[in-house]
């Protein structure tokens, strides 16, 4: 499978390769602007401003998905030599990121640097802001997986189940070369992304009067990780750290301090006075 196309340039020796994944993550930037857009007009702000922190807000995200990869390489690559030293030691390596290398986690962190810093300077409200960009976000993601399928990574545990994904050989993990099928983690991972971003943009309409300023932020960290948490287990190629997952570690953290800020905020009993 391709996993992109090559366009002729007279003033090069060789055709500039284009990335199908880069693609995918271009049209999940848009859609998350796009999303970000209609969100600040329905809450009566300027919708120009999402325009205005995109920029910084996919620099960040950036930066903060190589800085996660480097600090985590996948066992795939550890067992070739590219560890996180060996980036630290190799420092024009870090900013090969189209040989591949992005974390999910250090995105989302580095987006909200980003716009913290961008609220704290232009004097908004960042968990306004957060949520509206929380569905956004969510599709982004969702949309942004597809760029896993046409690089044929991202894929679970052997299966035979009807809708297995088929892998080439050459994209097959150590240890897995017998094995054609697999779950296709990318396409789970779509698929409750998707949803995640629906389930925002819903209850952010159906219980906005109940909402209180950045709860649809601290329902992204529980939802999102629930779902990384569970589909964790069929990854072939997880990311460790003292051998222990570290995104699967990562996501319950953040989803059990996000529960309790959520709670505290919503808490049920109120101390009554004496």
């Amino acid at each position: 499978m391709p996993n992109g196309f090559d366009i002729p340039l007279p003033f090069l020796n060789q055709p500039f390769h284009i990335y199908f994944y880069g693609i995918l993550i271009t049209l999940g930037v848009i859609s998350a602007a796009v999303v970000g857009q209609i969100e600040a007009k329905r809450r009566g702000l300027n919708p120009e401003i999402i325009l205005d922190m995109l920029f910084w807000l996919v620099v960040a995200g950036i930066i903060g998905a190589r800085i996660w990869h480097i600090l985590t390489p996948p066992p795939s690559m550890v067992e070739r030599g590219i560890t996180t030293m060996y980036y630290l030691t190799h420092p024009l390596e870090m900013l090969a990121i189209r040989n591949g290398g992005l974390g999910i986690p250090g995105a989302v962190i580095g987006g909200a640097i980003a716009l913290w810093i961008y609220s704290k300077k232009y004097k908004l409200d960042f968990l306004t802001w957060a949520d509206i960009a929380a569905p956004g976000l969510a599709l982004a993601q969702a949309i942004g997986r597809w760029g896993n399928f046409f690089n044929q990574e991202l894929y679970g545990a052997p299966t035979d189940l009807p809708w297995k994904l088929f892998i080439d050989s050459a994209h097959r993990l150590p240890g897995y070369e017998n094995y054609g099928y697999y779950h296709p983690l990318f396409f789970y991972e779509f698929l409750w992304n998707l949803a995640n971003a629906i389930f925002l943009l819903v209850i952010g309409r159906k219980l906005a009067k109940r909402l209180k300023t950045g709860d649809l932020l601290w329902i992204y960290m529980i939802t999102y990780p629930i779902g990384r948490f569970f589909l964790d287990f069929l990854r072939l190629d997880a990311s460790e750290v003292a051998g222990i997952n570290a995104n699967q570690s990562f996501m319950v953290i953040v989803a059990i301090c996000a529960s309790i800020v959520l709670f505290t905020r919503h808490r049920l009993l109120k101390s009554k006075p004496i």
